[in-house]
């Protein structure tokens, strides 16, 4: 999955320490959007506090991606979404309302939650290692 790979290396762009996660919105074998983990325009890029915690206001990769088109032309009207970790349950709520219509992702995120809700709209949900 060439999406799949290029979501990788766009991942390292991240400052998370803990864990780097790329996205990308494909639509009509266009790459739409892109996106990664990391702090909201204007934060300094530090994603852990002193305890090596998440600070609550990190954006994740899909969530990036997606917003980064809303501020476009474009929309992700029947596109698919490559990301390297499986999205959450927040994240998931913004997947069906961007009207994308399949995801693909790499890694298993700490609850299925997200994917759970994909597939009970009808979302395509594929794993690729």
């Amino acid at each position: 999955m060439r999406y799949l790979r290029m979501a990788r290396i766009w991942a390292e762009n991240s400052y998370c320490v803990r864990r780097q996660v790329g996205a990308l919105i494909v639509k009509d074998k266009m790459i739409i959007s892109d996106g990664y983990n990391g702090t909201p325009s204007g934060f300094e890029n530090k994603c852990e506090d002193e305890e090596g915690r998440t600070k609550p206001y990190v954006l994740h990769a899909e969530a990036n991606a997606i917003t980064k088109v809303a501020k476009s032309a474009n929309n992700c009207d029947g596109s698919t979404l490559y990301i390297t970790a499986a999205p959450c349950l927040e994240c998931s709520k913004l997947i069906i309302q961007a009207g994308i219509r399949r995801v693909v992702y790499s890694e298993d995120y700490r609850s299925e939650d997200g994917l759970n809700l994909l597939r009970k709209v009808g979302i395509e949900c594929v794993q690729y290692q």
